[in-house]
């Protein structure tokens, strides 16, 4: 192995990008300096920090703080970007970024017309968003969610939605996200987005409060 490179360590290092977002970005109305803050506010996410401020952001673009502040609010006010309001245990409020209108505008057309196309497309779609060719295991896989687990091929691209929206691009992810929906009876894409909505407020005010007792730091909220 050469020296000063640990493959597991780049492995790890990974984030998964969604292939929509890159490939159709421009009929959203978007250009590149948005779309690169906001795949900058994703991967802050996916480490744990749900609301970068403009210098975080601009630090690891080409862009200034200032200049990434009015991006900011251009993605804001076009609603591909929203700010919401999350609350731990102790009652404190704090304001987080959510991605979710965004993947809405590239998504729900493809949802609201899947149970109408033909399974191909189901394929199709994964092979897209994986940027390869899937195995005929993974064939297999999906065609045991429709035949076997009966599950509506619009909750199996919802399912291919949100491991995009969570980084974690992979079928044994996917898997446990459509369990986890059987279990607790969804049976529509509406129940699956709000059940899966919960889930990430709860996980951001979980890491949230993880960091301030690893710590011992709380931030500075600004309620209002």
């Amino acid at each position: 192995m050469t020296k000063g490179y640990n493959i597991q360590q780049i492995l790890l290092d990974q984030l998964s990008i969604s292939t929509s977002l890159l490939s159709s970005y421009t009929s959203l109305g978007l250009d590149e300096k948005e779309v690169m803050v906001l795949i900058q506010i994703h991967r802050f996410a996916y480490e744990g920090n749900f609301f970068p401020t403009p210098f975080d952001i601009a630090s690891c673009m080409s862009v200034s703080e200032d200049e990434c502040s009015k991006i900011l609010r251009k993605l804001v006010r076009k609603q591909f970007l929203t700010i919401e309001k999350g609350e731990n245990a102790e009652n404190q409020v704090s304001e987080v970024y959510s991605l979710e209108t965004l993947w809405k505008n590239l998504y729900d057309e493809k949802l609201e017309k899947v149970e109408e196309e033909h399974f191909g497309t189901i394929f199709v779609l994964f092979e897209q968003e994986f940027g390869r060719p899937i195995s005929p295991f993974e064939i297999e896989m999906i065609n045991a969610w429709i035949d076997e687990d009966q599950i509506a091929p619009s909750l199996i691209k919802a399912g291919l939605r949100e491991a995009v929206l969570m980084g974690k691009l992979n079928f044994k992810y996917i898997d446990r996200i459509l369990r986890d929906w059987q279990k607790k009876g969804i049976q529509t894409v509406e129940q699956a987005r709000d059940a899966s909505r919960t889930i990430r407020q709860t996980r951001q005010t979980n890491t949230r409060e993880y960091k301030e007792e690893a710590t011992g730091i709380r931030p500075f909220i600004i309620i209002g």
